[in-house]
């Protein structure tokens, strides 16, 4: 009887233990700036690819640490050239493709990422916390949902910056939506190359300027930009481009007063360069850059 007693015990703790733990694929979104759910992040596949970098490594980042501005970070799912003492991303690229999409929720598992290099400051998932500015994504949550690794990946710290809500929720938004209904939707696949640059933004209507946030540990972009080459479905990719091929590119200022419509924010791949000073697309040929990076899309 005291060794029946003994097992009913261990199998109501062990009960209570299996109904304890939490589903990941049920964890719920919260708001970008409010409290987070946070679940630990699978790593990436160890083998990454270079399909991120196909159009090019825009301001030759490397795995070297005392590249502390311009360090190259390989997820797998994209890749990033990362500024330690921004905090912020400069860039990030990837590749985006209806292989891309699936089923997965977004799981707002905002975290350190611990690929950075050892004693660098790692912005965590309260960094941005009090301060007004979204946690805005580079590489968005939805352009990765085929698996729980994936949009884990897209919730690291490095992939994220102090973005307005208006400008981050809805014409950063309407962007995203755009590429992964209109296009991927309809039979294309994407490059894309997104990033931050300049100081100083506003996370209310008319309001002041900030710098940074954390303590002046993450600076506060003052322009959010992309560059998006658009190809049919297919394969060698890079030889496809050609003096017909569609590419968007927007600049949009990192505030509360920005438009609803991305369209109004479409410029030339030259003027992202001015601004940046980055080296956009550089794996195509001198004279196909010199085509492409001098026309606004109309489309």
């Amino acid at each position: 009887m005291k060794h029946i007693k003994l097992t009913v015990a261990a199998l109501s703790i062990l009960v209570l233990i299996t109904s304890c733990k939490k589903d990941p694929n049920l964890v719920t979104t919260t708001n970008p700036v409010g409290a987070t759910i946070i679940v630990s992040p699978v790593a990436p596949p160890s083998a990454a690819t270079d399909s991120t970098l196909v159009m090019g490594n825009p301001s030759g980042a490397t795995l070297n640490i005392l590249d502390i501005d311009n360090y190259l970070i390989k997820e797998g799912f994209y890749s990033v050239s990362y500024n330690r003492d921004r905090g912020i991303p400069n860039w990030v690229s990837w590749h985006l493709s209806a292989s891309d999409l699936g089923s997965v929720s977004r799981q707002n598992s905002f975290a350190p990422n611990d690929h950075l290099p050892s004693g660098w400051y790692q912005v965590t998932s309260t960094s941005y916390s009090n301060s007004g500015f979204d946690r805005g994504h580079m590489c968005p949550s939805a352009d990765r949902t085929t698996s729980l690794d994936a949009n884990n990946s897209t919730f690291f710290m490095t992939n994220i910056v102090p973005q307005a809500p208006r400008n981050n929720q809805i014409t950063w938004a309407g962007l995203e939506n755009y590429c992964r209904d209109s296009l991927v939707g309809l039979g294309k696949e994407l490059y894309i190359i997104s990033g931050a640059s300049g100081n100083g933004g506003s996370y209310v209507t008319g309001g002041n300027i900030i710098n940074s946030i954390d303590n002046d540990r993450i600076a506060v972009p003052a322009f959010v930009w992309k560059v998006i080459v658009v190809l049919s479905n297919g394969g060698g990719d890079l030889a496809r481009v050609n003096t017909n091929t569609r590419v968007i590119s927007v600049i949009m200022p990192n505030n509360n007063d920005v438009d609803t419509k991305w369209r109004t924010y479409r410029t030339s791949v030259r003027d992202i360069e001015t601004l940046s000073t980055y080296n956009l697309l550089s794996n195509l040929s001198t004279s196909l850059q010199n085509t492409l990076e001098v026309r606004v899309d109309n489309q």
